[in-house]
């Protein structure tokens, strides 16, 4: 048996699949080929990806690549990915869910019988050489993303709250560091306040400290530049998934900017993490 992080995780996908299994039960066969903000992906393909990505951790071999790519294909992992969705694409809603169901129930039944050296084991995942648990925990985000690009395309708002929304939030404050520091870098001496308003909000103060940002236990009295979010705007910004991006969720007040505006445009521009 694993840890209680380990439990923690495995409980997560578990919600979260589930939550997605919901949404697909109460779909109508049209529903399934609405088209979703993810370019050239509809509902039914957001399930087949994450099918994909279960068997390929279930140790099954990559589909053949599909050739030519279809221009929403940007690097290796997007083909990869390209390769699973496509071998479904006329495959009924109804049938690709039934197999997501499957497939989940095998994963975290494997899962269920990992110890704490396994999830300790150092691998490759989409963040890097990182320990299995914490690629379970990228799962976690990477499935409750996609489940909330199906609850848009289809109008059926849900999955809010719980484990799923709690671990992207979490991932992504913690990574304003890297945003900061490493894709924007300004000058030593900056000192950024990112506050996301929510009830799973947090407040992140970042300075810049021999090229690196360094976080502080609390918001300094002057930094150079504040950013407000709304709790969804700053999950949908750092996940590409917001609707005309920063200038738009400036426009309607879902992100507020005080201070240098061209250091808090730069991290607005820089803000989307996902590959």
């Amino acid at each position: 048996m694993g840890s209680d992080a380990d439990t923690t995780v495995i409980d997560g996908l578990s919600e979260v699949w589930g939550s997605i299994t919901s949404l697909g039960d109460d779909l109508e066969p049209g529903e399934w080929d609405a088209p979703t903000v993810c370019p050239g992906w509809t509902v039914r393909d957001h399930v087949s990806h994450l099918i994909g990505i279960e068997r390929s951790l279930l140790g099954e071999a990559q589909p053949p690549a599909v050739a030519p790519l279809p221009e929403h294909v940007a690097n290796p992992i997007g083909a990869a990915n390209e390769a699973w969705v496509a071998q479904r694409r006329t495959v009924p809603g109804a049938e690709v869910l039934a197999e997501f169901v499957h497939v989940a129930a095998q994963r975290l039944a494997e899962l269920a019988t990992f110890s704490t050296d396994r999830f300790d084991e150092v691998g490759w995942s989409p963040v890097g050489q990182v320990p299995y648990r914490e690629f379970m925990d990228v799962r976690v985000l990477d499935s409750w993303i996609h489940e909330q690009d199906m609850r848009r395309a289809t109008g059926r708002p849900g999955g809010l709250g719980g484990a799923g929304e709690s671990t992207v939030l979490r991932r992504l404050t913690s990574s304003l560091g890297y945003v900061v520091g490493r894709k924007v870098a300004p000058p030593d001496g900056t000192v950024v306040v990112l506050a996301v308003d929510g009830p799973m909000g947090a407040v992140v103060s970042l300075s810049m400290e021999g090229g690196r940002a360094r976080r502080l236990e609390s918001a300094p009295d002057t930094p150079t530049a504040t950013i407000s979010f709304d709790q969804r705007a700053f999950w949908e910004l750092s996940c590409g998934r917001y609707e005309g991006g920063a200038d738009r969720a400036l426009e309607l007040g879902a992100v507020a900017v005080e201070g240098d505006e061209s250091v808090a445009q730069a991290i607005l521009a820089a803000l989307n993490i996902m590959i």
